[in-house]
């Protein structure tokens, strides 16, 4: 239980896939605006990077590796990833039109999303059981929502906030994320 503890906090925290290993960063940026927005593309990621997980792992260990077919799992898991995206863009715009309609192109971006594909070959390059990797699938997918919801409310705060002319709009965002960054590498020692 405790190396499980340890999977979660590290994909979480310590080797977050938005603040330190810097991929995802086009929603990070783009759908940050609003808090609502923000947290709704958070879940729809994370649902996909969990599920990608769950159904990569078995295919990857009980189809492509024994049958000498390992080059073809970024394909492989591309194809995964694109499928479930389709299912979570017809269950968004059924359930939540609202959302769905503000979410626009980033919602189709999710199929393309490195963080996810980074979370799945991760699982199988780092050599995790399949219950290592659904914890691991869960770290990285919490602090992915994390970091999300983190910026929207840096953003929303930034609103209001007297920002000098020369760093309004994009440079400002860069040096918050930044700032974050830095924030977050302050967890590496937190696991050993």
């Amino acid at each position: 239980m405790n190396e499980l503890l340890k999977i979660f906090l590290s994909s979480m925290l310590v080797d977050n896939v938005v603040l330190i290993q810097f991929l995802a960063l086009c929603p990070f940026i783009g759908m940050t605006t609003d808090t609502g927005k923000a947290v709704g593309m958070g879940i729809a990621t994370s649902f996909v990077m969990i599920l990608a997980t769950v159904v990569t792992y078995p295919l990857y260990h009980f189809i492509l590796a024994p049958l000498e077919l390992q080059f073809l799992q970024t394909l492989t898991f591309i194809l995964v990833i694109a499928s479930l995206v389709q299912l979570v863009e017809f269950y968004l715009k059924k359930s939540a039109p609202a959302l769905y309609s503000s979410m626009g192109v980033y919602l189709a971006l999710i199929t393309t999303n490195c963080a996810i594909l980074a979370v799945t070959l991760n699982c199988i390059k780092k050599e995790y059981s399949f219950v290592q990797s659904i914890v691991y699938a869960f770290g990285s997918a919490g602090g992915f929502l994390l970091a999300m919801f983190l910026m929207s409310g840096i953003r929303e705060r930034i609103k209001i906030s007297p920002v000098p002319k020369f760093l309004k709009g994009t440079p400002i965002l860069f040096v918050t994320a930044s700032l974050l960054s830095l924030a977050f590498s302050g967890f590496a020692g937190l696991i050993k």
